[in-house]
């Protein structure tokens, strides 16, 4: 498999970080804002929506995942079915059908079952996705390498996922005052095609490099059940790293998150610019931070481990953070503010760590469950972190609404479909509250996840030794474990 694994291979494989990183951006950064402003849902309720339908999701992870590690089921297959159904119903999340209900219950069950739609199928092509470079490659460079080149491409994908809908205003304009409510669905359109054309390339590029793992010898295969779900699970949560991992794992994305779904409020009513203007800043300087933060990381994880380049870069994140708490975001140079710059760029630093290596560390723990159970579970292992990923995110969206409510906010009406986005927020109260969203509390958040990466005792050398035990124990060859009591 290595062998055949040539640099086109790996770039069109990693034009598949389009598909998922397209729809979960424009999600993330912008969903809760449409409900509000757009569909007229209250704050709280508003993430209350995001929250069920991305629990949802991570309820689903583990069936998907444990489906597609099963002998004879082609990962490659799954991500293709899912790709047109994910785009199909994406588009229809943005429109504005909700808009002119007056129930806030039946905006909130329609807006519900239509999100967990969309996560069902982004899972079953996002997990395969993932998963499948724990069989391409079993070397621990290389499995970085490809990762990285993924998540570099990740910052062209983010890019496009938050400044295509920041010109919904654009559109709105052209489609005119009858159908300006529907902007945000044809800048999901556009987003849609583009997922589509780039993960059929993706695709295509596995042909020949990988294949479905083979049936048994007597064809028989364990159908997929909640309790072999849950055994699978069980399996991988007693490796003695996994917690820490999954704590690292769900601190982040809480703490991120927080921060992307309260990205038009910190630009609007924070840093104080006009939202034209502000979000193409913001955008430009989160995209830069992360396409520059991808190679410098991956080469400190190549110098010394990927454990250290984490704990390094992400120190720099919440110190970030910290500052620019302290220094406040209206701060005002030359009439220029330059927090629209630096605060996402901090944000791009921490994103840029966590895409690059976060799934690679996750790999290790493929061989390490090997070497305990003598099964390998590349999916199963994807699918517990995106799990423990989902509530993350779930988590700082859901917080970050409710928050938002607390402090005071709410530009809902029964009935919506406005551009009450645009209208600056004067309360200075309201102003510090969603000031604390984007700084202090993710803060907070990211340095319990440094703590716990620390913990995490998954080293370069502590790998080593494992990979030369478990290629002795397949071969039938006396090994020992010495070494290996942090990870078993």
């Amino acid at each position: 498999m290595k062998g055949q694994l040539t640099k086109g291979k790996k770039l069109g494989y990693a034009f598949g970080i389009f598909t998922e990183s397209l729809v979960y951006n424009m999600f993330y950064t912008y969903y809760l804002t449409f409900l509000i402003e757009i569909v007229g849902i209250k704050p709280s309720f508003a993430s209350i929506i995001i929250f069920i339908s991305i629990a949802w999701d991570a309820v689903t992870d583990p069936i998907i995942g444990n489906y597609t590690d099963r002998p004879g089921v082609d990962k490659r297959k799954t991500m293709k079915v899912s790709i047109l159904p994910l785009a199909v119903v994406f588009i229809v999340a943005w429109t504005s059908i909700g808009a002119g209900i007056s129930s806030q219950l039946i905006k909130v069950i329609v807006y519900t079952l239509i999100s967990m739609l969309i996560w069902i199928f982004y899972t079953m092509y996002s997990i395969p996705y993932y998963a499948i470079v724990a069989e391409l490659t079993e070397d621990y460079d290389e499995r970085t390498s490809i990762r990285s080149l993924s998540s570099f491409l990740n910052a062209a994908a983010v890019g496009l996922g938050n400044i295509l809908p920041a010109l919904v205003p654009t559109v709105a304009m052209l489609l005119g005052e009858r159908y300006k409510s529907n902007s945000y669905a044809v800048v999901a359109a556009i987003i849609s095609v583009l997922a589509v054309v780039l993960g059929f390339i993706c695709c295509r590029s596995l042909v020949g490099v990988y294949s479905p793992k083979p049936l048994p010898e007597n064809g028989v295969v364990e159908k997929v059940t909640v309790k072999s779900t849950f055994k699978a699970f069980g399996d991988i949560l007693k490796l003695r790293p996994t917690k820490w991992f999954l704590i690292f794992v769900f601190c982040f994305l809480a703490g991120s998150s927080m921060i992307q779904a309260n990205l038009t409020y910190m630009v609007i009513d924070c840093i104080g610019m006009k939202y034209d203007t502000g979000i193409v800043f913001v955008i430009l300087s989160l995209v830069v931070s992360m396409a520059v933060t991808v190679p410098i990381v991956e080469k400190v994880a190549e110098k010394k481990d990927r454990r250290t380049a984490t704990i390094i870069f992400l120190c720099i994140a919440v110190l970030g953070e910290i500052i620019i708490k302290l220094v406040g975001l209206d701060l005002e140079i030359g009439g220029f503010k330059p927090m629209c710059i630096i605060a996402p760029a901090v944000l791009g630093i921490g994103s840029g760590t966590f895409w690059t290596l976060f799934y690679s560390m996750g790999y290790d723990l493929v061989e390490l469950n090997e070497f305990k159970t003598g099964e390998r579970k590349e999916s199963t292992i994807t699918a517990l972190p995106q799990f423990v990923q989902k509530f993350g995110s779930a988590f700082g969206i859901l917080m970050a609404g409710q928050l938002l409510t607390a402090y005071g906010y709410d530009a809902s009406n029964d009935v919506a479909g406005n551009e009450a986005l645009f209208t600056q927020v004067t309360d200075a109260h309201i102003i510090n509250g969603m000031e604390n969203i984007s700084t202090l509390i993710p803060a907070v958040l990211i340095a319990i996840s440094v703590v716990s990466i620390y913990m995490y005792p998954m080293t370069r050398k502590r790998v080593g030794i494992l990979m030369s035990a478990l290629s002795k124990k397949r071969k039938g060859e006396p090994y020992t474990t010495d070494g290996l009591d942090k990870l078993l």
